[in-house]
């Protein structure tokens, strides 16, 4: 039941990401990034599984659950680590640009309407 419910959020987190990365704004672009990144980190660990226990609590006898892989957590926060990083970077750079041009507007970057 929980994969089915973290199933439907992801499904609305992909569609927002996606809204937002088709708008003209370059800050919703670069939210909508975001948003899509961290869902697919969701959707990483949604895969890695929930049961298991930990795999220092696991003991080495056979008759107990096998332990959650940590190797999918450790890969998902270290790319939400480096998503956190280039986030800010996008937002410094847009921030640049709206001291340059004094817009963010896409359309009235690119010089057609």
């Amino acid at each position: 039941m929980t994969e089915v419910f973290l199933a439907g959020i992801l499904g609305v987190l992909f569609s927002i990401g996606t809204y937002l990365v088709l708008r003209r704004d370059v800050v919703r672009v670069v939210w909508g990034i975001t948003i899509i990144s961290q869902s697919a980190n969701v959707y990483l660990v949604t895969m890695g599984g929930f049961g298991g226990l930990g795999p220092i609590l696991s003991g080495h006898g056979g008759g107990g659950p096998a332990p959650t892989d940590p190797i999918v957590q450790a890969l998902v926060l270290t790319a939400i680590v480096i998503g956190f990083g280039t986030t800010a970077l996008a937002l410094v750079l847009t921030y640049r640009v709206y001291e340059e041009h004094g817009t963010i507007d896409m359309y009235e970057l690119g010089g057609s309407r």
